[in-house]
């Protein structure tokens, strides 16, 4: 487990774009115990109702994309934290990804600007690069970070890529084992061989309170790895063993896990797309050890999947993240 994090020195305000999901949650879990207060920016109030409870949580809810609403949320904050992001568009050409990644973050700056609020910490991914990604999802993230990199020297800014992040809510391990359940244990894989170094969410929500106060954190860009390089293929065998559920992977060919994406992409919630296919084409494993420069020891998938896929386990649902990092 993560070394606790030390409190900063006094209460600070903190906007947070995208903070209903997995890992906003957490990190708002810990900054809320620190004893900050934070305002969550939501399209409906109903995204935050797991938050309600928490006293120094405000739920400001509205168009994220109007920058009237923006200049106002995040206006008296003293740092903003962007974790808006999609895995899948509705269409086919990119510009979903466009919009979530690259137009919000341009107007969210330029908010920021008008308010004056001088930090943002900002959740990018493994792999973006706005020229060279192998995907839509990931060049839209690298040319998010391009605009937040040529800011004018007055934003003060931190950019984590993680790989693959796992825990209790997970959209990884539990969508893996809710397959193997649906087809008796035989998943047909894409890209079996993959790699990635999953990050536990509680080491996720760390590393961005470590990095509020800025100083050698301003400015800096921070890979995000577990301590195992695992293959797809093992990730969904490590679930399944944490489930006790039965497992036959199908390793698909290229061709035919493009034609997967090309089909599921087209069902109701896109359980996999042509464009996640293009994503698998790039290991996800870190280059630098970015937690360890944050002073952090992470957590492994193997070692904690257990505790929210065993069968005796309580649902992944209402389950609070094992051993909290902050």
């Amino acid at each position: 487990m993560s070394a606790p994090i030390a409190l900063i020195e006094r209460p600070r305000t903190i906007c947070i774009a995208g903070g209903t999901g997995f890992v906003g949650q957490q990190i708002i879990f810990g900054l809320a115990r620190a004893g900050h207060t934070i305002r969550v920016l939501t399209r409906a109030g109903s995204h935050g109702n797991d938050l309600k409870p928490l006293p120094s949580v405000e739920i400001a809810v509205g168009d994220v994309y109007n920058p009237d609403f923006l200049r106002r949320s995040v206006d008296g904050c003293d740092d903003v934290i962007n974790l808006v992001g999609i895995l899948n568009e509705r269409g086919f050409g990119g510009a979903g990804f466009r919009r979530a990644h690259v137009e919000f973050t341009a107007a969210l700056l330029r908010a920021m600007a008008q308010a004056r609020v001088p930090r943002l910490l900002h959740m990018s991914a493994l792999n973006a690069d706005a020229e060279r990604g192998a995907s839509h999802y990931l060049r839209t993230k690298g040319e998010a970070e391009n605009l937040i990199r040529a800011a004018p020297r007055a934003l003060d800014w931190t950019i984590f890529r993680p790989s693959v992040i796992f825990g209790p809510r997970d959209s990884l391990t539990n969508r893996f084992a809710a397959l193997l359940r649906r087809t008796g244990g035989v998943l047909p894989l894409a890209r079996a061989a993959a790699r990635f170094a999953p990050v536990y969410v509680g080491d996720v929500a760390a590393a961005f309170s470590r990095a509020l106060r800025g100083g050698a954190t301003s400015r800096q860009s921070y890979e995000l790895c577990g301590p195992e390089v695992l293959t797809l293929e093992q990730i969904v065998r490590i679930t399944a063993q944490a489930a006790q559920l039965p497992c036959h992977i199908v390793r698909l060919p290229d061709a035919l896990a493009y034609l997967q994406g090309a089909v599921l992409q087209l069902l109701p919630g896109k359980p996999f797309s042509t464009d996640n296919y293009r994503s698998l084409r790039t290991d996800s494993v870190c280059r630098q050890d970015g937690a360890g420069q944050l002073g952090l020891a992470t957590e492994s998938l193997r070692a904690l999947a257990p505790l929210w896929l065993a069968p005796t386990s309580r649902s992944p649902r209402s389950q609070t993240v094992p051993r909290p990092a902050l």
